[in-house]
């Protein structure tokens, strides 16, 4: 189990049943990296990749 997992587990705990757009969890991105700038890689990473999942001709880094 990665570190990650426990915050992943419990997000699906506490949030699991709630329906949300993109855009809402787009802001909450927004929100986190105003809070927490250290991290404006990792979470610009996580979005492109989330906005890319469909491209079939992205490779993969």
């Amino acid at each position: 189990m990665y570190f990650t997992d426990r915050g992943i587990e419990e997000l699906l705990e506490r949030r699991g049943e709630e329906s949300v757009t993109l855009e809402w969890v787009a802001e909450r991105f927004k929100e986190f990296v105003d809070i927490h700038p250290d991290f404006e890689i990792p979470v610009e990473r996580l979005a492109t990749w989330l906005a890319r999942l469909d491209d079939e001709d992205e490779d993969e880094d």
